[in-house]
């Protein structure tokens, strides 16, 4: 029973920091197309 509350926590956490992860991937990803699009600053 242990065991599989340990790894139910462990996949939370898992999918919790790749979800943190996308999510700085896609703003920086969108940050850089709108610099190249407008030529300034996103908003924020």
């Amino acid at each position: 029973m242990e065991n599989e509350l340990v790894k139910r926590l462990v996949w939370s956490g898992l999918v919790a920091g790749l979800g943190v992860l996308a999510s700085i991937a896609a703003q920086r990803t969108a940050g850089v197309i709108w610099r190249r699009v407008f030529g300034e600053e996103p908003p924020e």
